[in-house]
């Protein structure tokens, strides 16, 4: 039986520095990194990784687009403080072992002999290292330039195809399984990962043209104030 909670066997490094040597090998060298960079039970390193990924995703968000903001209190800085902290400590490890939820269960369907919960959590949440610079937006005192929103996308759906690779290699690689049947595996979590949580459909919405995600508000709630809410993704687009 695949459970959560394994014996860590090896491990990768614990602190920042250990943080900056995955983030760099994810993406230079993934072949070696997803070798002999993700063991079984070792999810701690994983979790922060990607929780780190986030919050420099989210802190860029706030930094580039005003509009993204959460408005929690009167004190713009102590909104963003807040929302900084739920998307780190709350929304990034919450979303993380929802998405290796659902993509062990569709692992149990597609792959027969495969490796533990665990390195599915570490792979999930390694995959997401481009994503760190993928939170460009274009502020409103450049929103005139011509083409500037349209590089911006292209930019920000080009980290998320990559890290759709890195996803759909790493979950090859450690299941030891076929990229044909990685990608049928790798399907769903992707679109939610790459496309909603950390905006590529919004990209492609901005290159095309084309409505890809339904973001048309509900209608306003008089028992809550709306206001105090974090912002939805389509509020994050370039």
């Amino acid at each position: 039986m695949t459970t959560w909670i394994e014996t860590p066997e090896g491990g990768r490094e614990r602190g920042p520095r250990g943080l900056a040597r995955a983030w760099a090998e994810i993406l230079l060298r993934p072949r070696r990194f997803f070798a002999h960079g993700v063991a079984p039970g070792d999810q701690a390193p994983g979790l922060v990784f990607a929780v780190a990924v986030a919050t420099v995703y989210v802190a860029t968000r706030f930094a580039f687009v005003p509009s993204a903001r959460p408005t929690f209190f009167a004190s713009e800085l102590a909104s963003v403080a807040i929302g900084l902290l739920v998307a780190a400590l709350i929304v990034a490890p919450v979303a993380l072992h929802l998405v290796a939820a659902l993509e062990v269960v569709i692992l149990i369907a597609v792959v027969r002999d495969r490796a533990g919960v665990s390195e599915t959590v570490q792979v999930i949440a390694y995959a997401t290292a481009p994503m760190a610079l993928a939170g460009v937006g274009v502020h409103p005192t450049l929103s005139g330039v011509p083409l500037l929103a349209e590089a911006v996308a292209g930019w920000r759906l080009l980290l998320a195809v990559w890290g759709v690779g890195l996803l759909l290699f790493g979950m090859a690689a450690v299941h030891e399984t076929s990229l044909a049947r990685a990608a049928v595996a790798i399907a769903v979590p992707a679109v939610v990962i790459f496309g909603y949580l950390f905006g590529g459909l919004f990209a492609l919405e901005t290159l095309t043209g084309v409505e890809l995600v339904d973001t048309t508000p509900a209608p306003p709630d008089s028992s809550a104030d709306m206001e105090t809410q974090l912002p939805a993704p389509h509020e994050l687009r370039p």
